[in-house]
């Protein structure tokens, strides 16, 4: 069985694709099958969350690229970005994995997100397509995605400041 454990920028041969849908790409560990039927055992760093086309590295020098599978998604388009901004807070205030692409939002297909977005004003058109939603403001580093395109921005580190003591200012509170 190959074992898949170093994450590596580049390569100048790629041995095999390993398509996966977005819940399967959050696990450290996982085994599963290439296409070709070949067993292969993943060991990354716990936390890691493979995107499509990252590549990985097996113990017998073999690269694998990572495909994000097609995967039954949602599509959500406004007629004006506020009502798209009000979208994306409220799939957040819900913990909601949410993609953020240029002029739309992407979501796993679930009807009661379905029903709340459209409310909202929102368009909803399900769709099969490859899922990768944003990272988090506090997560070890990630990738910023705009529309279909493969335009990668890697950033390194967490994507804002991570607080070590943290105030709620409340309108409440006395002007200092």
């Amino acid at each position: 069985m190959l074992t898949l454990n170093a994450k590596i920028e580049r390569s100048d041969a790629i041995s095999a694709e390993l398509v996966l849908p977005y819940e399967l790409r959050e696990n450290s560990r996982l085994r599963t099958v290439l296409a070709s039927g070949e067993e292969v055992a993943i060991f990354t760093a716990r936390g890691t969350v493979l995107r499509n086309n990252d590549l990985l590295k097996g113990d017998d020098g073999r690269v694998v690229q990572i495909v994000a599978a097609q995967e039954p998604t949602y599509k959500v388009t406004c007629g004006k970005s506020h009502d798209l901004l009000r979208c994306a807070f409220h799939l957040g205030n819900r913990h909601t994995q949410t993609q953020v692409g240029e002029g739309f939002l992407r979501i796993h297909q679930d009807n009661v997100l379905k029903e709340m977005l459209e409310g909202l004003g929102a368009t909803v058109t399900p769709e099969s397509a490859q899922f990768e939603p944003e990272a988090g403001a506090y997560s070890g580093g990630g990738h910023h995605h705009h529309d279909d395109d493969h335009h990668h921005h890697h950033a390194h580190g967490p994507l804002a400041p991570i607080p070590v003591h943290q105030k709620i200012h409340r309108p409440s509170d006395p002007q200092s």
